[in-house]
Parts: structure tokens; C-alpha cells; sequence
């Protein structure tokens, strides 16, 4: 009768159970009689293989089918059916069973599970949280938790964990944490547990508890705030002793909400090795989450820029906060503790800049510039630097404006007499010399070191901006692109000193000339007369003159002055290179060597050259990039470029439209054969304007990303 009674259940089911039942072929267990036999019960439930089924013996899907040989395996193999299944008192049982008392055998996870995260949202009726099976399986097949396929292994706990927290439908409706899980594996906890096999390594159990999960803003969760540091220290014990001794610490201890936690600088679930670059690339914005005005500060220094422009992974050698601050050990400065006491600043200095002297710590990293209160030199430089900027860019933009109006003025009023003369100049074949091979070989280096300093520098200035991180990272990061600036003020160096010389050996040469003719001592007055005639570089009456006449052309109150040899802008840009070199060069090389001028300054002096070089680099790319562009290349008689820097020729039409004065000097003093051109122009004509556009469009590119990064800043 057991077989025709199994067949007829594995057939039909429950209804073939019940038609027995009727007929009196299975009775029910009377009161007080012994459990139900587990027998009993795999008779509808226990699995067959297809391959054992009689024909047309098939399972009712209304029936859960059990694996005798699992159940037999598991923690439950050895209970009663039963002894889960209470409620269970005959058979056939009801269709709908009350979900298995776990709490039987298992009461104390049962009250931690009833008041979990999980538990709550069970009874508030969210049916898709966890339950028991949820997290270890099957339950007729569950097997220890130490056993290496039990889905709260800890190996595989991630995993079974992340079916649900990495659901996006559930994520959505109950508004979890995004990426939890692809953040745990790819963090130094995941990558040691599930990569290394490191079963010592925290899974998501040792943080947030077992059963006993709850919301962080429950007193009671591990994730809470107040409990963070507790339930890092299971693992990190000394550091958690370190840092409850810390101005962090002190903070929790007395229950400050805003006092940061481990989570708030290391995050929660993806945690990255400390010791990895891209860690120290991060935790300045960390630490300015909460610090955002020493951040800003921090921002303006050599360090915040390049830490800043620093690629993915590849952070800059360069310190971050916690260089300076210490990281678990952090102290007020007053503190004898302190990394920055008076006691250990100078060894914290020396940690990356070893061999400073005691002034050296004078140095402040967030300072603020426009704070006169505690930073009173260095404010005064501010304001100084920032009229002399603005006082600059708006007399010379006003110059250039009016000059721009005059000459469009002219040509649409004469555009036939212009281009003739533009033909006139561009075909004379009479050219005569204006600037001599070494003068063009020393422009050369201007240009190519000027250009290499604001590819360089101005990244750092801008260091906000896409294109600054662009530039650093095809330069190939900080490192590089500092190199090749220190490369660039080389150079800059180097024709600066070749020019001095040649200044010293052209009054050499001429220095019978200086001397009186009746005494042969050196005469005052004729050196006085050399060094402001028409032919030196030293201003004069004259370019007062000349700048008074040409206002009054721009106007149209007078006639187009008569220029000598140098016009008034092209002595004041001679000067501002002189001006340029002597500020920036001896800013850069204070922050090139600040160790070296540390020891006979205050470290206060960094603060200043770092605003100095800045700005003045700023004034000169700006000048250079608009009003001498416009002076040289942008004027309409000029337009598209001036290559008399390359060619070193002026023709005489030129000469005598622009130059007459130094003409009519030339032509009295019989001396103009002496300046007519005798070397061969254009078989290299075509190479040095090719490169006269290249080095036209980078200053220009780099004019517009100069601009862009201005307004963009103002913006916000």
C-alpha cells in the first residue's frame, strides 16, 4: 500500500493524499501519539530522479521537493520535520504551513533578527527584506557556517549579501546604499578577503553585526557615529587608541555629531590603502570637507596645485594634509604631541625637506592673502601686486583700444592708399639691418623660454580647470612639468646674462668714446649723452614727446609722429623684461631653494615669492600675449605677423614710414650703407615664419585658456 500510496502522491499530489485520506488508507496521528516521521513527510516531498520515476510519475509543483541526501547533510539532518514545522499535527497538512520556528532552537537570534533593520521592515510589511533563508539557504540544506559552501562562509558572504544590495529594484524602493558592493570588492578589506583569501579581513558581518543589523542612526548599530571607532578598533585596536587620544576623538568623546569618524575620511566601503597614491590624491578633499578655508589656502600653495593636477593613481610627491597634521595622531598645535608643536615642526619639515634650518617653519601653508590682521606683509604685497596688475592691463588696454579705432578708421577711409603701401613694403628689394644675429639668436631663447615657463607655470596658477589637468597630465604630471619650468628659467637666466655681457662689451669697446678728449678721464656728460641718445635702450624726453603726439593722432589732433630707432612701447617692453626677470627670477629662485634662503629669512618669504611669481607671471603672459601681440604682429599695417625679429631686415619703405627720424640719423652720419643687408633671407624665409606662427598660436591658445580660466573662477 506505501508504494500505490507514494505514486499517487507523486502524481497527483495533495488531492490523491486527500482521496486516501477519505477512504481511510492514511490516518491521521491521534492526540498525545509519538511525531510524524520523517518518512512520513518525504513521501510527497523527498526528490526522485527522473530517471527512477515510474511513467507518468510526476511532482505536483505545489509541492516543495526536498533532497533527502541534503537534508541528511545539514545542521537540521538529524531533527524531526517537525521540529521545525510545529505546527504540523497530520497529514496531509494544509496547503499554506506557517513559516518554520527557527526560534525553537534558536531563540537569542531570533530577538536580535526581530529587532534588526531586517526584522523591522518585515513587520512594517516590507516582504522583500531578509529572512533566515534569505542568507543561509536553502533551509533543508543548511550547513555550518564555517563551512566553505555555506553562503555566510565569510568568504561568500559579499556575495550573498550583494544579491540583495546590489538589486537595483530594491535599491529604489527602499532607497539603499547605490554600488555598496562593487565598492567592497574593489577596497583593501575586499581585495584582501576575496582576492588574497585572507579570511582575517572584515566582511560585512564584522562591521554591521549578524543578526543583530540595525540602522545607523540607531544608538545601538555598530554603524552608528558614536560606535564607528569601537567597531573599527575590534580589528585596528592601536590606532583606535590613537586616535581617541586625538582632537577627533576628544570631539566623539563628548558627543559631538561633527567630530569625523573613521567612515568620514576613509569612507565605509570603499576603503583604500593608505599607502596608495591615489589615497593621498583624495584626502585633501576629505579633510576639507569640514576644513573648506584651510583647504582654500592650502589650494593657492605649490603642494594643494599639484596635488590637484595630479593624474588618477599618480599623485604628485607632494604633501597633503595629513603630512603635515599627522592622520590618527592628529593634535592642537599647542599640544606637546603635536606634529606641528614647537617641538616637532621643524623634524615634520625635515621629513621632506631635509636639512632646513629653524626659519623654515615660519612658512604658512593657509595663508590668506587678503587677511591684513594676521598676515600684514604679506597682504601689502597682495595689494600692491593686484593695483599694478589692474593699473596695466587697463592703460594699455585703453592705449591699444584707441590705437585699434584709429587705424580701422584710416583703413576704411583709405583702403586703396594702405594696401599700396603694404605692397610697396612687402616688394622693396632695398633692406637694411634693424636687428643683428646675436639680438635675433637672443629673442629666440626669450620666446622658446617664455613660451615653455606659461605652458608650465600657468597649469599651476589655473590649476581649477580641465585644461590645466590636460596639459599637466601630457606633460606627464607634476615632477615633469616643474623639471622642464626649472629648464625654462635656465634659459631665461642664461640670455638675460648673455645680454648684460654684450652690453658690458659694447661699452668696452666704446669706452673712448665716454672719455674726455683733453684730460682722457671718463666724461660725465658723454656718458651721460650715450646713455639717453636715440640709439639706447634708456628712456627720454623724447618717448614723452612721442607718446604725447601719438594720443593726440589717435584722436585725430595731430599728424602720426616721427619714431627714431625705438618707439616708446618697445623701451618700456625692454624694461618690463628687466622688471619681469629681477621679480619673478628672484621669487623662483626663493621657492626653488627654500631651504637656502630660509636660513637668513623668515620662511614667511616663501609665502610672498609664491603671490609674487604668480601674479608677475600672470602680468607678463597677459602683456605679452595681447598688447605686444597687438603692438608687434596685430596692427593693421602688421597683420599677420612682423618678421623682422627672424629676418633681422626692415625694408626702406618701412623704414621710412616708421623710422624716419633713425632714417634721416643714418643718412646725416653717412652711416646707412653700414646697416644695408648682405646676407641671404630668403632661402629661410619660409622655415622662420612657420615657426614665427607656431609660437603666435600657442601664445594665443594660451591667452584663451587664460581668459577662460579667469571668468570661469569668477563665475563661481
Amino acid at each position: 500500500m506505501k508504494t500505490r500510496e507514494t505514486s499517487l502522491r507523486r502524481r497527483g499530489g495533495l488531492c490523491a493524499a486527500l482521496f486516501l485520506a477519505a477512504f481511510g488508507l492514511v490516518r491521521a496521528a491521534p492526540a498525545g501519539a509519538a511525531p510524524l516521521p520523517n518518512d512520513a513527510c518525504m513521501d510527497c516531498h523527498e526528490f526522485v530522479p527522473a530517471a527512477k520515476r515510474a511513467k507518468g510519475d510526476e511532482f505536483n509543483p505545489a509541492v516543495q521537493v526536498i533532497h533527502a541526501a541534503n537534508l541528511a547533510g545539514s545542521v537540521h539532518g538529524k531533527l524531526s520535520c517537525v521540529d521545525c514545522h510545529a505546527s504540523v499535527k497530520d497529514l496531509p497538512h494544509d496547503d499554506k504551513l506557517p513559516a518554520a520556528q527557527c526560534a525553537s532552537c534558536h531563540g537569542r537570534e531570533t530577538a536580535q533578527y526581530a529587532a534588526s533593520i531586517h526584522g523591522v521592515s518585515h513587520q512594517m510589511g516590507a516582504s522583500s527584506a531578509a529572512t533566515c533563508v534569505s542568507c543561509h539557504g536553502d533551509p533543508h540544506g543548511i550547513v555550518p557556517v564555517k563551512q566553505l559552501d555555506s553562503p555566510v562562509f565569510k568568504l561568500n558572504l559579499p556575495e550573498t549579501c550583494a544579491r540583495c544590495h546590489s538589486d537595483p529594484a530594491l535599491i529604489a524602493a527602499y532607497h539603499l546604499p547605490a554600488h555598496t558592493a562593487d565598492f567592497y570588492r574593489d577596497s583593501i578589506h575586499g581585495r584582501a578577503l576575496l582576492k588574497m583569501g585572507l579570511i582575517i579581513a572584515p566582511s560585512c558581518n564584522d562591521c554591521h553585526g549578524v543578526h543583530d543589523i540595525k540602522r545607523d542612526v540607531d544608538q545601538s548599530s555598530r554603524t552608528n557615529h558614536a560606535n564607528i571607532a569601537k567597531t573599527c578598533g575590534q580589528c585596528h585596536t592601536g590606532i583606535e587608541d590613537t586616535y581617541n587620544q586625538s582632537v577627533h576623538g576628544a570631539l566623539l568623546a563628548k558627543g559631538d555629531p561633527h567630530g569625523p569618524v573613521c567612515i568620514d575620511c576613509h569612507t565605509a566601503h570603499g576603503i583604500q590603502d593608505p599607502a596608495s597614491r591615489n589615497f593621498k590624491a583624495a584626502s585633501d578633499e576629505v579633510c576639507g570637507r569640514c576644513h573648506a578655508d584651510r583647504l582654500a589656502h592650502y589650494r593657492e600653495t605649490y603642494h594643494g596645485k599639484a596635488m590637484a593636477l595630479g593624474r588618477p593613481n599618480v599623485a604628485s610627491d607632494v604633501a597633503a594634509c595629513y603630512d603635515c597634521h599627522g592622520d590618527h595622531n592628529i593634535f592642537p598645535i599647542k599640544d606637546p604631541r603635536s606634529k606641528l608643536s614647537a617641538a616637532h615642526i621643524l623634524g615634520t619639515c625635515r621629513e621632506c625637506h631635509p636639512g632646513v634650518g629653524p626659519k623654515f617653519t615660519e612658512y604658512r601653508p593657509h595663508a590668506d592673502p587678503r587677511d591684513a590682521t594676521h598676515y600684514p606683509a604679506l597682504h601689502r604685497v597682495f595689494v600692491a601686486m593686484t593695483t599694478l596688475l589692474i593699473c596695466v592691463f587697463t592703460a594699455f588696454g585703453l592705449h591699444t583700444l584707441l590705437w585699434i579705432v584709429r587705424s580701422v578708421y584710416l583703413y576704411l577711409n583709405d583702403t586703396k592708399t594702405f594696401r599700396e603701401a603694404k605692397v610697396r613694403a612687402t616688394a622693396d628689394e632695398e633692406q637694411y639691418t634693424r636687428f643683428t644675429p646675436f639680438e635675433r639668436f637672443l629673442h629666440l631663447m626669450v620666446v622658446t623660454s617664455f613660451l615653455l615657463l606659461v605652458l608650465t607655470g600657468m597649469p599651476l596658477k589655473f590649476y581649477y580647470t580641465g585644461w590645466a589637468r590636460w596639459i599637466f597630465g601630457m606633460l606627464g604630471g607634476a615632477d615633469v612639468a616643474r623639471a622642464l619650468h626649472r629648464f625654462g628659467a635656465i634659459i631665461t637666466f642664461t640670455y638675460f646674462g648673455l645680454h648684460l655681457a654684450s652690453l658690458a662689451a659694447t661699452l668696452w669697446r666704446n669706452r673712448a668714446a665716454l672719455r674726455d678728449p683733453a684730460t682722457g678721464r671718463l666724461s660725465l656728460r658723454r656718458a651721460w649723452g650715450a646713455a639717453f641718445s636715440p640709439d639706447s635702450m634708456m628712456p627720454s624726453t623724447r618717448d614723452w614727446r612721442d607718446f604725447v603726439a601719438h594720443q593726440k593722432w589717435f584722436f585725430g589732433k595731430g599728424p602720426h609722429p616721427q619714431f627714431d630707432r625705438w618707439t616708446y612701447w618697445e623701451r618700456f617692453d625692454y624694461f618690463a623684461v628687466f622688471w619681469g626677470i629681477f621679480i619673478i627670477g628672484a621669487s623662483g629662485l626663493v621657492m626653488w631653494f627654500p631651504g637656502f634662503f630660509t636660513r637668513f629669512l623668515p620662511g614667511w618669504v616663501i609665502n610672498i615669492a609664491l603671490l609674487l611669481h604668480s601674479d608677475e607671471a600672470l602680468l607678463a603672459a597677459g602683456f605679452i600675449f595681447t598688447f605686444h601681440f597687438f603692438n608687434t604682429h596685430f596692427r593693421i599695417e602688421k597683420f599677420p605677423m612682423d618678421t623682422v625679429i627672424f629676418s633681422g631686415r626692415i625694408s626702406k619703405t618701412e623704414l621710412i614710414h616708421e623710422r624716419k627720424l633713425w632714417y634721416d640719423r643714418l643718412v646725416a652720419a653717412n652711416r646707412l650703407d653700414a646697416h644695408r643687408v648682405k646676407d641671404d633671407w630668403e632661402g629661410s624665409k619660409r622655415i622662420a615664419r612657420t615657426v614665427g606662427f607656431m609660437f603666435f598660436g600657442l601664445g594665443l591658445l594660451l591667452l584663451g585658456l587664460i581668459i577662460y580660466a579667469m571668468v570661469s573662477r569668477l563665475n563661481h
